[in-house]
């Protein structure tokens, strides 16, 4: 049984918590829109782990970084489209490309994000990203041989100064792919 008051204190910490958690979003959110305006340094990247790896998005390319909504299934959709939510009142499709790409579905945790793509795009979609990692610069990272066989759309891999490997994802070359433009089973 919770003591008098416990409860009370419970509340404001997940107040505190989401106080701050939007507070950084704000901030990672202004960082992203001086980046596309040309104030910030060029070749900055949203960093993101999809399906456990490291990926990079272009800023220009993206739109939003949202909380984790709830998702309505579509039918006879591809597993990879997960179906649609509700961002900011419009409805927006889901699209776990960790499973596109074959990899199997992101663990969507407490971490989870979505990020939407940029309207200059003409799709009204988002990514199902575990993790938000944060803005990258590639003039810091040291281009890496692609893999064989990788689409153009996720072609160009980077290493950064830990040596860990980065996939940047181009989302304008991922709108244009046969297979991406194809939802339906």
């Amino acid at each position: 049984m919770a003591r008098p008051g416990q409860e009370q204190e419970s509340l404001e910490g997940g107040a505190e918590r989401r106080s701050r958690l939007r507070q950084y979003q704000v901030q990672l959110l202004e960082r992203m829109q001086a980046a596309k305006s040309g104030v910030a340094a060029g070749g900055r990247e949203l960093g993101v782990l999809l399906g456990g790896q490291r990926c990079l998005l272009d800023l220009t390319q993206v739109s939003e970084i949202a909380p984790l909504q709830p998702v309505t299934p579509v039918p006879l959709a591809q597993p990879w489209y997960l179906g649609l939510a509700s961002i900011r009142g419009g409805l927006t499709g889901i699209i776990d490309l960790a499973c596109f790409r074959g990899q199997g579905a992101v663990a969507a945790g407490g971490d989870s994000r979505m990020v939407t793509f940029a309207p200059a795009l003409g799709f009204n979609c988002a990514l199902l990203v575990e993790r938000v990692l944060g803005l990258r610069k590639l003039d810091d990272m040291t281009p890496a041989a692609p893999p064989d066989g990788a689409p153009p759309w996720c072609g160009q891999q980077f290493q950064d100064g830990e040596g860990q490997g980065w996939t940047r994802i181009d989302l304008a070359q991922l709108v244009r792919d046969p297979r991406f433009l194809q939802v339906g089973l």
